[in-house]
């Protein structure tokens, strides 16, 4: 058994001078293992820490959002119908729902005549672009999360009287030439004018109110000919969306909630875990080339490393040495260059990891046992790299080494 440690002693101490006695050799080769270990290191950790980004995100948006609209029925011709309307109240139904935080109904007015701006220079000249004009109650825009840029939007006292007002999307306020509402400006919905009280933008459900004119629902129910609503979109607390989901249908129609279709996001927890999967898919691919062409370069090195000491394995074999000696002390010195560069890789790949989470404001997620275990996924790398050099120098006989040969 000592004898036994005194040899492997004596093979890694040969071995450890095989690397330091060419140290310029020994950082290039070890540097190439270090760039694979630390692109593998840091875009394993970007990926999880990006898909734990895009969860949070997920959570905060997605996750709270619950629409519900009538169910459709193909009708004869292929055109689809509704078997029960919507209700005009649908949004004071269900905010009364455990969990709900906003509600409100949105409808396209589909037959709505144009919208002009006030005053109107030239009668006879040509409608600008359509602006499409939707009918929305109150707390629609809460439940959207609508950005108010100018004024406010409307309230439920002007959905009571059915106030001629309107909120403006910020593409249809850029179209019709309204920046500002402190000089009271109105639009013209056909030949009715209506006073614009607010401007919106950036909302995270239907998009279509920036491009629109948003009007009162019992106002368009009273002027635009509007019957029943769309759709009812509703904004919950977290982790409530899946039963909101599953108590609006029976909110809105009691006596037959199949008639309603409630869509609710999946569970956040199966999101994450496909998002991480299929970013850490991609990534793991790319970390891998990069390990496999540090691995090309100890390869490479190591072979020359073998070409040039011809002389010495021969004068080894000719003292006694064995081939399995000369194997081993080849797979140690390159085992040895992967484990450095799984050191220097593994440390790399965790600073560039935090620096770019730093400056992205992400919260860094990074799997500790990777960074740990980089200096032994760069050994096993380094060992298999060494291989075929090591199969090499231990095939070379004495005899042909002395003279020269390979």
């Amino acid at each position: 058994m000592a004898a036994n440690r005194v040899h492997w002693r004596g093979q890694f101490g040969e071995a450890l001078n095989g690397v330091l006695a060419r140290p310029s050799r020994l950082v290039l080769t070890a540097l190439g293992a270090a760039l694979g270990l630390a692109a593998l290191v840091a875009t394993l950790g970007l990926a999880q820490t990006a898909a734990n980004q895009v969860s949070r995100h997920f959570d905060a948006i997605a996750a709270t959002q619950v629409s519900v609209q009538p169910q459709s029925e193909s009708a004869a011709g292929g055109e689809s119908t509704v078997s029960v309307a919507m209700r005009m109240d649908s949004a004071a139904r269900v905010v009364r729902l455990p969990g709900v935080v906003a509600a409100g109904t949105i409808t396209r007015i589909a037959d709505a005549p144009p919208v002009r701006s006030v005053p109107v220079i030239d009668p006879s000249a040509p409608a600008p672009p359509l602006v499409p004009v939707l009918a929305a109650t109150p707390g629609l825009f809460a439940a959207v999360d609508a950005h108010v840029v100018a004024g406010r939007t409307y309230d439920t006292g002007h959905e009571d009287r059915g106030d001629a007002v309107v909120v403006l999307g910020a593409n249809a306020a850029e179209r019709l030439g309204i920046n500002r509402i402190d000089n009271s400006p109105t639009v013209l919905i056909g030949e009715r004018p209506f006073a614009v009280i607010g401007i919106i933008d950036g909302v995270v459900r239907h998009t279509e109110l920036l491009d629109g004119v948003v009007v009162p629902q019992a106002t368009a129910a009273r002027v635009l000919g509007l019957v029943a609503p769309e759709q009812l979109q509703i904004q919950t607390a977290q982790g409530a969306a899946t039963l909101v989901a599953h108590q609006a249908p029976i909110a809105l129609e009691p006596n037959d909630p199949a008639s309603m279709v409630a869509s609710a996001p999946p569970p956040p927890s199966a999101l994450r875990d496909r998002v991480r999967g299929d970013v850490n898919g991609l990534f793991i691919v790319l970390g891998l080339v990069a390990l496999f062409a540090g691995a090309v370069g100890i390869a490479n090195v190591m072979l020359l490393s073998v070409l040039e000491r011809i002389g010495e394995i021969g004068l080894r074999r000719a003292l006694g040495a064995t081939r399995r000696n000369v194997a081993t002390q080849f797979l140690l010195e390159s085992g040895l260059v992967g484990f450095l560069g799984g050191l220097v890789g593994a440390s790399t790949g965790v600073t560039v990891a935090l620096v770019v989470s730093s400056t992205k404001h992400w919260t860094p997620v990074l799997d500790l046992r990777l960074a740990v275990g980089a200096p032994a996924l760069g050994l096993t790398v380094g060992i298999l790299a060494g291989a075929f050099p090591a199969w090499r120098a231990s095939a070379i006989e004495p005899v042909d080494a002395l003279r020269g040969g390979t």
